[in-house]
């Protein structure tokens, strides 16, 4: 659970720097208390009253200095120096030590803390994308870190240095009329404890708010991703009504409960800040009456505790600004304290290092492995296969037999809860995870396209791959059928996700980018099964020059692929039940002869 400490850490790696801007920033507002104690003095100088000692001392060190100087003029020097040095001296130097550190820390912070979260995007395990769409964490982090690098330069810039600024104004009236410093104080401490105390249930509000936006957003992100469904069903007038009613819903809490309640909290502030500002005009004006303060001392008084209660308004509006972006802010920790997977830790370690490198005869085995989403349903069980060097294996069954898990155990998505899975008789748990991985390679029922040119989606596996090596692939893969067709050829750019290619092109491209990692051990899940029959025979022959060259898994849903792979094992409710070729499971009359006979038939597709 994320805390209110989170936020301050977020800017740790830059505190020295932090302490002594905010610090600059704190003297810089103490130091604009000078012009109106100056004018004060002045003030007691033309009324013949007496001034305060610091001033008188200065007065004699300038008349010791130059006698030719009376002591009126020598005091008016004295004050009008004061007034120069706290403004024209001050107005170069303060914006580079102000807000060029403050924007300086929340900018370099954002560039920081952007690195930590995709770094946390690619090491999250694969289940945490099974809860949580695209738009819904985008949504949370870009707010998160903007709502920081926004916040930043106000609390650290202006918040802090104005709640110093204030206690330097008690520190002034004090020295001046202790009586009405108190006063000053108990009003001041007041009115704050009241802005923050409704501040506090309008920050709940907030956080109720921002966990309904991500909603909508999330469902806004699913329109586009599958806007393609929506138009083919024609539901555009359902979807805008739905998010329609999300949005009023929203308005309405945003208006009726939140910003009304800023809007009341900001009308009684200010009501009880004007009746203080009058209460301490009134106490100093009788204090000067009663001769208890001079004239100069008056002005002085009433001019900085106008300053004082002018800065409530601000402060709390900075408060107001803070208690809007909190809930933001917090949701974003809590994203960056998501437990990263067991694998995904390996790649935070060896993204700073260079992975090993290693070369397997591609020799993989199951070793009794059992693994369950959840512990009470398991969705393999003692799961023993032995699968050869340069062997093409076929995994086919029903849906839901545990063949996509098999293979996402081989890629360490996940741990088997028992047994374990060797390659080359190695633990695949006991090698670099990064390095291992880079030895394997799969395509997907949906191969995943990247807004670029082909040829970049082509290497995006192995960048140093050489243009012959990017042909041969290709060809093995039959992208070369459609490659010269395209306006650009290898630079044509395919659009986001691929929309610019058709499913079976996607699909050979994703065989030729796998082809071109030179892996050990080669996956196809269910790669032909969303295809027409003449892209899945094109698929088809390209598997077909594929096999020898590495080992080779296939998980496939229509028998049509997997006719002429040496082994195929047959999975049913998680156990292996059948393992052979094509013919002797034919022969054996078993699970595999019914669904061939069905597909045969047209009765299964």
């Amino acid at each position: 659970m994320a805390k209110f400490s989170d936020l301050i850490k977020y800017f740790k790696n830059y505190w020295g720097l932090a302490i002594f801007s905010i610090a600059a920033s704190s003297i810089f507002e103490i130091i604009d208390l000078v012009v109106p104690y100056a004018i004060g003095q002045i003030i007691n100088v033309l009324s013949q009253q007496p001034l305060d000692t610091p001033v008188q001392l200065l007065t004699r060190q300038l008349a010791t200095i130059n006698p030719q100087v009376g002591n009126q003029d020598a005091a008016l020097i004295v004050l009008l120096g004061m007034i120069f040095f706290s403004t024209v001296v001050r107005a170069p130097i303060q914006p580079w030590i102000g807000p060029w550190f403050h924007w300086e820390i929340a900018l370099r912070s954002r560039r920081d803390h952007t690195r930590s979260s995709i770094q946390k995007i690619l090491t999250l395990p694969i289940e945490f994308y099974d809860e949580n769409n695209p738009g819904r964490i985008a949504g949370r982090v870009a707010r998160g870190l903007s709502n920081h690098t926004w916040t930043y330069p106000e609390i650290a810039g202006q918040l802090i240095p104005k709640i110093f600024r204030v206690l330097a104004i008690f520190v002034i009236i004090w020295v001046i009329e202790w009586r009405i410093a108190l006063l000053f104080l108990a009003s001041f401490l007041f009115i704050l404890s009241f802005s923050f105390v409704n501040l506090k249930a309008l920050t709940y509000r907030e956080e109720i708010l921002d966990r309904y936006i991500e909603d909508t957003e999330s469902r806004t992100s699913e329109l586009v991703t599958n806007i393609k469904t929506v138009k083919a069903f024609a539901t555009e007038a359902k979807e805008l009504a739905r998010q329609e009613q999300r949005l009023n819903r929203e308005l309405k809490v945003v208006l009726y409960s939140i910003h009304l309640g800023y809007v009341k909290l900001g009308t009684y502030q200010r009501t009880i800040v004007q009746g203080c500002v009058f209460l301490v005009l009134g106490l100093t004006l009788l204090a000067t009456l009663r001769g208890q303060i001079s004239l100069g001392h008056f002005i002085t008084t009433l001019t900085i505790s106008s300053m004082a209660y002018a800065e409530l308004e601000p402060i709390t509006n900075l408060a107001e600004v803070f208690a809007r972006r909190y809930a933001s802010m917090l949701r974003f920790h809590e994203f960056m304290k998501s437990p990263v997977s067991a694998e995904g830790a390996g790649i935070v370690i060896k993204a700073k290092e260079q992975a090993p490198v290693y070369n397997f005869t591609g020799k993989v085995q199951f070793d009794h492995v059992s693994f369950g989403y959840d512990v009470d349903r398991p969705v393999l069980q003692n799961i023993q296969l032995l699968i050869e060097p340069y062997q093409t294996v076929a995994l086919v069954g029903r849906s839901g037999s545990g063949k996509s898990t098999l293979v996402k155990l081989l890629f360490r998505y996940f741990e088997p809860s028992q047994g374990k899975i060797l390659i080359d008789g190695e633990d695949i748990r006991k090698l670099d995870i990064t390095g291992y991985r880079r030895r394997l390679a799969i395509v997907h029922q949906e191969v995943d396209v990247f807004n670029g040119t082909i040829l970049d989606n082509l290497t995006y596996g192995n960048p140093q791959a050489t243009r012959e090596q990017v042909k041969e692939a290709c060809r093995i893969a039959r992208v070369e059928d459609f490659i010269y067709q395209l306006p650009e050829g290898y630079a044509t750019i395919v659009g986001e996700r691929g929309v610019r290619l058709s499913g079976g092109q996607r699909q050979r491209l994703g065989i030729a980018r796998a082809l071109l990692v030179q892996p050990d051990v080669l996956i196809f899940d269910e790669a032909t099964s969303s295809l027409d029959y003449e892209s899945e025979r094109s698929i088809q022959l390209a598997m077909r020059n594929i096999q020898g060259t590495c080992t080779t898994i296939i998980i496939a849903h229509r028998l049509s692929t997997v006719r002429e792979a040496d082994k195929i094992v047959v999975l049913d409710q998680g156990k292996i039940i059948e393992v052979g070729n094509h013919r002797e499971l034919l022969h054996h009359q078993g699970v595999y002869h019914r669904l061939h006979s069905l597909q045969e038939s047209g009765e299964l597709v």
